[in-house]
């Protein structure tokens, strides 16, 4: 049975001297796996909608396991992202953690649009730290992990919070504080941040710029959280985290030459 669909490649691997097993997320069946037969040739009329990241529209013939990639037509091929180191391996942890997160056809078009706009931003040079920062926080409930952010996790009352509990999985406010000796000290500013990104329509996303403090604040929260809650390995955070470093080492070697 043939399908059009609309998708973005969010998986891909070479099958065999000239195929690819390509992995598509897409609005109308969800996660799908297909075989893009004779896409590793150069002049094949699927080499070019086969590659990591594609937006577009694939006529699949669907089998009882594999599918089959019979022609696509590309809609966004997210040229920057792809042509950037950098904004790749953000991208990388985008559709990463969406392919670790979900099972095979399980329709959800609120994550397509999700992973989307993830894709679209960061091609727009939106900042990909701030980007990142939302898009784990709208994961964990994919994840079915999501933290308390609307009170405080210990007494309900809806206190400015001081502190993120990962043991309480919330917020604690200043009289609760005390229940977790471990509990991580935040910002109001912080805190208003992360039930922000969680809640936050994506559609409405500006131009955003958070100070250097802040974003670190908000890394270790969400990735001690993660950590916890989740535990998921993934191969593409810990290259973000190797470009991280040796961005750190560049710094300070050109201190050290001045």
């Amino acid at each position: 049975m043939l399908q059009k669909v609309e998708g973005i490649i969010i998986r891909s691997s070479d099958y065999g001297e000239t195929n690819k097993v390509i992995t598509l997320y897409t609005r109308e069946l969800g996660k799908v796996g297909v075989m893009a037969r004779g896409a590793k040739k150069p002049k094949s009329r699927l080499a070019s909608v086969s590659q990591l990241f594609i937006y577009g529209t694939f006529l699949i013939q669907k089998h009882q396991g594999l599918g089959t990639l019979n022609q696509g037509e590309i809609i966004d091929s997210f040229k920057e992202v792809r042509n950037d180191l950098y904004l790749a391996s953000y991208a990388s942890y985008v559709v990463e953690l969406l392919d670790r997160l979900t099972e095979e056809k399980e329709v959800n078009p609120y994550l397509f649009e999700l992973v989307y706009q993830m894709l679209h931003y960061l091609d727009e040079g939106i900042d990909p730290e701030v980007l990142l920062r939302i898009y784990e926080m709208k994961m964990l409930a994919v994840a079915g992990a999501k933290p308390q952010l609307d009170h405080c996790a210990s007494c309900q009352g809806t206190f400015i919070p001081v502190a993120f509990s990962i043991r309480e999985a919330g917020f604690l406010c200043g009289q609760c504080v005390y229940k977790d000796d471990h509990a991580l000290r935040i910002s109001e500013r912080t805190a208003r941040l992360l039930r922000l990104f969680f809640y936050m329509d994506l559609n409405r996303l500006g131009k955003i710029s958070l100070k250097d403090d802040t974003k670190k604040e908000l890394k270790r929260i969400i990735s001690t959280y993660y950590d916890e809650y989740v535990g998921l390995t993934l191969k593409s955070k810990r290259f973000i985290e190797q470009l991280e470093k040796m961005d750190v080492q560049l710094d300070i070697t050109k201190e050290k030459e001045k």
